[in-house]
């Protein structure tokens, strides 16, 4: 079986190749990659090369397929896991193995590590650690970019129960965010802040009964407030509240004037800004946890933090970069009850674009750009495709889709998409 793939070599040395993949084993599985949608990790593991933790040393000489929220079918399933999954079967994976083994050890990850699976391919052999740590998902649910979705999903999951508070007196922590608490979520309105919106406002249990989310792109605020709407919010007993920091002299000050002075219990940092973790700390209420998401992609990232507080205050830190194998069998199981994560999405494209977008992922605005690894389309916003279409019925096709669904990618788009796009250029 062959495959087109891209392979990283080294330091933003990404190559869009076709070669031949080896006959599986039967404690292997064969997969078709639908969807893979671009995460800034692979950014970072681009840009970084064999520095990156989850990147081979040799990588240079074995190059691996980046690529790591996809989703697909099953092609041909090795005959020790024939009792579990079978040929058909949508899939999805959790590319957070953690185990010893593998090419890098305990943080081998597909995506990352593997010369054979990745998302940025057309098809893939599925290693028998995916199934061993049972990674390896079938999803029930339509179409297939939920299923790619579910991994960053599956990722704000895990950061909602990393919170943990404390009982004075006592050495146990309570796991998760405050039911019924005040909840701030910081430069909250890029694609992981969406998810995380979007979780909250839609998990069947513990939610806050205030959520600040913040920003300085007013644009961005707004687009968020239409997909996320403070009415829908009110609904399930939520005061859902859009702030654009930048407006004010002092943040800090109205920030904790809208929490009426005490401060926030969990509050949630979607980007690697020192500014932001700072501002993070200081509206901490008592017992608040400040969860680090962002990844920074310098080594060397440094914030200031209250200690003063972290003593008297009992305030504190947690970082989370991932979900478990349970966040993401939550994710999936919420998408196929209805979650639609499409709000995240503003942009399409096909392996073609791969390269490109990877290389340049913080230089391009907008939330997850969603690729079709069986297609050829340069990345396109979807916002777009109206003007494209004055041109190429096919995208004046998907922009009417679209529209019929608030200008948001859909189930139908993508069958569409599926259906009448060339696998090349020639077919447009």
């Amino acid at each position: 079986m062959k495959t087109k793939a891209i392979r990283l070599y080294g330091k933003k040395d990404l190559r869009l190749e076709e070669f031949e993949l080896p006959q599986i084993k039967e404690d292997e599985i064969l997969a078709k990659v639908v969807s893979d949608s671009l995460c800034m990790s692979s950014y970072k593991a681009s840009s970084q090369g064999a520095d990156h933790k989850r990147i081979p040393k040799n990588v240079a000489e074995n190059p691996i397929i980046i690529g790591h929220e996809f989703a697909g079918e099953l092609v041909e399933v090795g005959a020790k896991w024939a009792h579990q999954f079978k040929t058909g079967d949508k899939f999805s994976i959790q590319p957070a193995l953690n185990f010893e083994g593998g090419p890098v050890g305990v943080l081998s990850a597909p995506g990352y590590s593997y010369q054979y699976i990745g998302g940025d391919a057309t098809y893939v052999i599925i290693p028998k650690e995916v199934m061993e740590r049972n990674c390896l998902m079938v999803y029930q649910g339509e179409g297939y970019y939920p299923a790619s979705l579910a991994e960053p999903l599956s990722c704000v999951i895990g950061a909602m129960h990393a919170n943990y508070h404390t009982s004075p007196g006592s050495y146990t922590h309570k796991m998760g965010i405050v039911d019924g608490g005040k909840m701030a979520i910081l430069a909250g309105v890029g694609p992981m802040g969406l998810a995380a919106i979007n979780y909250m406002l839609n998990r069947p249990d513990r939610r806050p009964s205030l959520c600040v989310v913040t920003d300085i792109d007013q644009t961005r605020l707004d687009r968020a407030a239409s997909l996320y709407t403070v009415e829908f919010a009110a609904s399930k007993g939520i005061d859902l509240r859009y702030v654009n920091t930048s407006i004010f002299e002092n943040p800090v000050e109205e920030l904790k004037a809208i929490s009426n002075g005490t401060g926030y219990d969990d509050v949630f940092v979607f980007a690697p800004v020192s500014q932001v973790v700072e501002q993070a700390d200081a509206i901490l209420a008592f017992d608040g946890c400040l969860n680090f998401f962002a990844g920074p992609n310098d080594p060397n990232f440094k914030a200031m933090f209250n200690f003063y507080n972290v003593h008297y205050a009992y305030t504190h830190v947690v970082g989370t970069n991932a979900g478990n194998t349970d966040d993401m069998l939550n994710a999936l199981k919420l998408m196929s009850k209805g979650l639609d994560p499409a709000g995240l999405v503003t942009h399409i494209g096909g392996l073609d674009a791969v390269i490109e977008a990877t290389n340049h992922l913080p230089e391009i605005p907008g939330g997850k750009k969603l690729i079709y690894t069986h297609i050829e389309m340069p990345l396109t916003p979807i916002a777009d495709f109206e003007k494209q279409g004055e041109s190429n019925h096919l995208f004046k096709k998907l922009a009417e889709i679209c529209n019929r669904h608030n200008g948001l990618w859909s189930v139908e788009a993508e069958n569409y998409l599926l259906e009448k796009f060339s696998p090349n250029l020639s077919g447009f």
